[in-house]
């Protein structure tokens, strides 16, 4: 089998998707996907047909505080969904569905 992934932005101070937000996928370092978000603040499809395995997914949201945020993610077979919601001074994470 293999994994993919998506992802979206919210801002939370804002009450509102992050649209434009750089999202890079890598694994041991390098990139191997990236994109950004739409207006609806989502990446449908990240990336796909990957093994499973550790990756990093790193996000730039558009912060004063936050210059980038990154989330070491274990990828099991099927599909995993990663959102992110930041504010200002906070910033949450969680694996959806």
């Amino acid at each position: 089998m293999s994994a993919s992934i998506s992802t979206h932005v919210l801002d939370t101070a804002l009450g509102k998707p992050a649209a434009g937000v750089r999202v890079e996928l890598a694994r041991q370092r390098a990139v191997i996907a990236s994109g950004e978000t739409d207006v609806d603040g989502r990446i449908a499809e990240l990336a796909r047909d990957l093994d499973p395995g550790r990756y990093e997914l790193m996000f730039w949201p558009p912060s004063a505080f936050f210059r980038r945020i990154e989330l070491e993610i274990e990828l099991e077979d099927g599909h995993s969904h990663v959102p992110l919601l930041f504010s200002p001074y906070g910033c949450a994470s969680y694996r959806g569905s």
